[in-house]
């Protein structure tokens, strides 16, 4: 597996007239983009989004290192509970939804104080803004990688867009595509059923059954899947070239 520790991709985001800044606490390393510089209501956010979910882990180690489904647990913070859902959906376990709902959370807590909100989280990304934006499709080494681009209209926001790999960077994936990439209005939704989804992906052949698999998923509104050469695509999407 590919590492890429330093994330030089953020140095291409173009945000337009939105102020950005990166916010880093322990492995959380954000880059958000909003009308005004929100840095410290964003690593406020970011210690309570951690705090909830280490103290629920050093109670139920278990849940940390599980691939299964989790129990549900009426006890666990609300953010714990939406990744034991959302998870529980696509048949993994509940880290695999981890930076879809860091993300999703902190941007709908900064919404409370700006109009438009952009929060990247490891490639995992949950959006409102007032106007259509691109999103890059990053797959390693493959040849299509950035070479095409998601075009989200402000009709499909707010928006999760999350992506899984076996090949780039920090994702378990037990497959081989170079990126699996999904849009949902939930983050943690998106985040987990790309990892369910990624599982799947062993071989070109594999492709022709991703959009048989992903249509049974309620509220996944669609995605691209490149493995090598070849790529995959279904649903509410609109690709463009970068």
């Amino acid at each position: 597996m590919t590492e890429y520790k330093e994330r030089i991709y953020r140095k291409r985001v173009n945000a337009g007239d939105l102020v950005s800044f990166n916010v880093a606490v322990k492995e959380t390393d954000l880059w958000v983009s909003s009308d005004r510089d929100l840095e410290k209501e964003t690593r406020d956010l970011v210690f309570d989004c951690r705090n909830h979910l280490e103290s629920y882990i050093r109670s139920n180690p278990e849940f940390k290192n599980t691939l299964q489904p989790y129990p549900e647990d009426p006890y666990a913070p609300p953010m714990v509970q939406e990744m034991i859902r959302a998870t529980r959906t696509v048949g993994v376990g509940p880290m695999a939804s981890v930076a879809g709902a860091v993300a999703q959370s902190v941007a709908e807590g900064l919404l409370g104080s700006t109009d438009q909100v952009i929060v990247e989280n490891g490639g995992d990304i949950f959006l409102r803004v007032n106007r259509p934006v691109t999103v890059s499709v990053f797959a390693g080494e493959s040849p299509l990688s950035e070479k095409i681009g998601l075009m989200i209209p402000t009709g499909q926001m707010p928006l999760g867009i999350c992506s899984s790999s076996g090949t780039v960077g920090h994702s378990l994936s037990m497959g081989a595509a170079d990126v699996v990439c999904l849009l949902s209005p939930s983050a943690l939704l998106a985040d987990g059923a790309a990892t369910a989804l990624g599982n799947r992906i062993r071989e070109k052949k594999d492709l022709e059954r991703v959009k048989e698999w992903a249509d049974g998923i309620t509220d996944l509104l669609g995605g691209v899947v490149i493995l090598g050469d070849s790529m995959a695509t279904w649903g509410d999407i609109e690709l463009v070239g970068l």
